[in-house]
């Protein structure tokens, strides 16, 4: 590691020209106050020291109106000593803060990641740890997708980080040779938060049957079969009646059912949890003896399978820029026009023509200090700032960048409110190596 290499300005610029007043690097614009060290907001702590390939940046920039949003960028080139993954708190069933995943991974830095079934949000159903759409690490997947929604996708050295559409294809196969589509996993069955799954789901508003996501909505399918893995935490949702577990040691063989459904995961194994046909699927092929095995794949837009034990996937979207230009994929990624002009905090990834990866956050909910931006607003900032792709992450009070286990941005959960580190699902975890 190197001495810190921190970079503080301001810049005034309107967001509907970014493209003309400032080139494509990282750069600040003609006549922005030269580049200064400084201590962590508000500590008194000395600057960050950096790893090498890569920077640390702070600046304020202006909006059309005239609001300001202040901005931090981790920029990580493509020969940077450091990993960059998915992490998460102990479990997926219960949330945990960026700092703390961070100092559990060991992580120089961190920003939180993908959308979860936040408590008090209109479809919770109780696991508020529940990553909402793909979300795969260490060559594992803990998540399925909402398919067709966007991800940023991270491999090993060799492969540069990229934004595409995705989607999860998941089967259990027993050894009486009875197949089965897998509906998800590591979540509650029957309750498709963000929908865009597979099978039977309906939105619970209305009953229209529904394969596409939609954002913040909860779809319903009364015959499933949900994986509980480790990931999850130590024991299976509770279920209703007719439910069923069927618990698998490590090779897939079914140690026993347990009905109703709910209660501990075999150490080292997992359980499958089923729901109507679903429970019946595993009452009668899943019976103590035998065996099923359970086989997942992530896959791009191209239908090229994504794998590799240094393979990240994280689920958020929509996808802000494609090929250097603005392109919001709002309705693919089922939200709505609201949701695409709101001002809000927001954290974003993005990918340079070069391969550097771009994590940044823009504080908001600060009137005169801090307004956040709107997603348009939030796409032609990361084109000024040289992303050819890029991909809005979880935002609002869930924005937040943690170095050197100290809060870098300003999260808070409300307007004027607190600095506040919320309890999130997911985080992309910056380690030096």
């Amino acid at each position: 590691m190197t001495p810190a290499r921190v970079r503080f300005g301001v810049w005034a610029l309107t967001v509907g020209l970014l493209a003309a007043a400032c080139g494509p690097g990282p750069g600040g614009s003609p006549g922005a106050p030269p580049a200064k060290r400084s201590a962590s907001p508000g500590t008194g702590a000395p600057a960050p020291t950096v790893p090498d390939g890569v920077e640390l940046e702070r600046s304020t920039r202006r909006l059309a109106d005239g609001s300001p949003v202040r901005i931090s960028e981790i920029s990580l080139s493509p020969g940077a000593r450091v990993t960059v993954k998915g992490v998460h708190g102990r479990g997926l069933a219960a949330s945990a803060t960026v700092r703390s995943m961070a100092h559990e991974a060991g992580a120089w830095a961190a920003v939180n990641a993908s959308y979860f079934d936040i408590r008090g949000g209109p479809a919770f159903s109780g696991y508020e740890g529940d990553p909402l759409g793909v979300y795969a690490t260490g060559g594992s997947l803990l998540s399925e997708a909402a398919n067709g929604r966007t991800a940023l996708i991270l491999g090993g050295p060799a492969t540069r980080p990229r934004i595409d559409e995705v989607s999860t294809s998941s089967s259990l196969a027993a050894s009486d040779g009875a197949h089965r589509e897998l509906d998800g996993i590591n979540r509650v069955p029957g309750r498709i938060v963000g929908c865009g799954g597979v099978g039977g789901d309906r939105l619970a508003r209305t009953g229209e049957p529904v394969s596409y996501p939609v954002h913040n909505q909860l779809c319903l399918d009364p015959d499933e079969i949900v994986a509980i893995g480790a990931a999850w935490g130590a024991a299976s949702p509770k279920g209703g009646r007719g439910s069923v577990d069927a618990l698998l040691d490590s090779t897939g063989k079914v140690t026993a059912l347990r009905v109703p459904a709910g209660g501990p995961v075999p150490s080292g194994g997992r359980v499958l949890s089923g729901i109507g046909k679903g429970a019946e699927w595993l009452s009668r092929h899943a019976r103590p003896g035998a065996s099923v095995a359970v086989t997942s794949a992530v896959y791009d837009s191209r239908e090229v399978r994504l794998s590799g034990t240094q393979t990240s996937v994280i689920g958020a979207g929509p996808a802000l820029v494609r090929d250097g230009r603005t392109r919001i994929n709002a309705e693919a990624n089922g939200l709505s026009r609201a949701a695409v002009a709101q001002r809000e905090p927001r954290t974003v990834a993005g990918v340079t023509a070069d391969g550097t990866l771009l994590l940044v956050t823009f504080d908001g909910r600060r009137p005169g200090i801090s307004a956040g931006v709107s997603l348009q607003e939030a796409a032609d900032l990361m084109v000024s700032m040289g992303a050819a792709d890029a991909v809005n992450l979880d935002g609002g009070g869930s924005t937040t960048m943690v170095v050197e286990d100290r809060l870098w941005n300003r999260p808070t959960d409300s307007p004027g409110g607190a600095r506040t580190e919320r309890a999130v699902a997911t985080a992309l975890a910056v380690i030096a190596e």
